[in-house]
């Protein structure tokens, strides 16, 4: 008896340090160190779910414990039905039917749509994202792979894909919603305090869906509407002679079938936009930081980088025509 009892306290313990573990999850891609309203409000949910699992599993713990404890003296006729009835059956009713009630009721909150004047169009693609922030009155501005958003602002975001089911995902942020070929969900997301953090594609799209990641920065209003200002600039023209040589290079090897910069003749449509790639965070899509090295290694090796890629590799051009058109890309702030 005294073995069945210690195994029993054994596997509280081993429950109760599994719970602190968790407390200590945090970083910016983690759903139990919020950072936006409906990621608050999701873990939430998550402890109180986890609550409710806890009081039915020390309930089975303690009718165990309580059976072997007396198995050895002579039970009243109606001690096993009540506690079969109470612990087995009343217990986890009750405890369920509050938690289902209890998380229906949060989510119209999650998937309510934003009063906010600020839209903001996220397409998946295999295997990269496309963003667009519709400007009332002006002309969209677009980018790839990295999101910034306002501190303490609820922003929609229109979620569609070209191809395949893609999941968009920020669990700093909040909860998950499905990108669909044919049709567009929404999502509304409030960040709650500023910083860099990592957002993910949570469907499998194919062979490079772990390498579909991005970035989301929230900074202060100021902040925020000065680099959206300086998004709808075209891109300043190369001066520095590695960078101009580059620009050239960029031209000649047909990269602008593919891609975009404003102010050049580079009009492609069907890759990401490169206007500004030089001031974002990361080189496809959360693969590589956004620094010489990056580039090259990119532009020389897509497919070997990231399986399926749509990017021919350019790795016949020389190692200085590489540094060239990294000089070019990086400068395109």
């Amino acid at each position: 008896m005294g073995n069945n009892v210690n195994r029993g306290w054994a596997a509280i313990g081993a429950l109760v340090a599994g719970t602190s573990a968790l407390v200590g999850c945090s970083g910016p891609q983690s759903t139990l160190d919020p950072a936006g309203r409906g990621a608050a409000r999701i873990a939430e949910l998550f402890w109180g779910m986890t609550a409710g699992a806890v009081a039915i599993w020390a309930a089975m713990i303690g009718l165990a414990l309580y059976t072997v404890a007396r198995r050895r003296t002579e039970p009243s006729p109606r001690a096993p039905a009540l506690l079969i009835v109470g612990g087995g059956v009343v217990l986890p009713i009750v405890v369920l039917t509050g938690l289902l009630a209890w998380g229906l009721a949060a989510l119209p909150p999650l998937l309510a749509a934003s009063d906010s004047d600020r839209t903001i169009v996220v397409t998946g693609e295999q295997f990269w994202w496309r963003v667009r922030y519709l400007v009332p009155g002006g002309e969209a501005v677009e980018l790839a792979n990295e999101l910034r958003l306002p501190v303490g602002e609820a922003v929609e975001l229109q979620l569609e894909s070209r191809d395949v089911i893609h999941s968009f995902w920020v669990p700093a942020l909040g909860g998950k919603v499905d990108m669909i070929p044919g049709r567009r969900t929404r999502l509304t997301l409030e960040p709650t305090r500023t910083g860099v953090f990592r957002g993910v594609c949570a469907e499998y799209c194919g062979t490079s869906h772990a390498r579909m990641a991005f970035a989301v920065v929230v900074s202060d209003e100021q902040e925020f509407a000065r680099w959206l200002a300086q998004q709808a600039e075209p891109a300043r023209p190369a001066t520095e002679p590695l960078a101009v040589r580059g620009q050239e290079l960029f031209v000649r090897s047909g990269c602008g079938a593919c891609h975009t910069v404003r102010g050049t003749v580079a009009d492609g449509v069907i890759a990401p936009n490169l206007t500004h790639v030089g001031g974002r965070l990361s080189v496809g899509a959360g693969l590589l930081a956004s620094e010489p090295d990056g580039f090259q290694h990119w532009i020389a090796a897509p497919e070997r980088l990231k399986p399926g890629s749509a990017m021919p590799s350019f790795a016949m051009l020389p190692a200085d025509d590489l540094q060239a058109l990294a000089a070019y890309l990086e400068g395109l702030e």
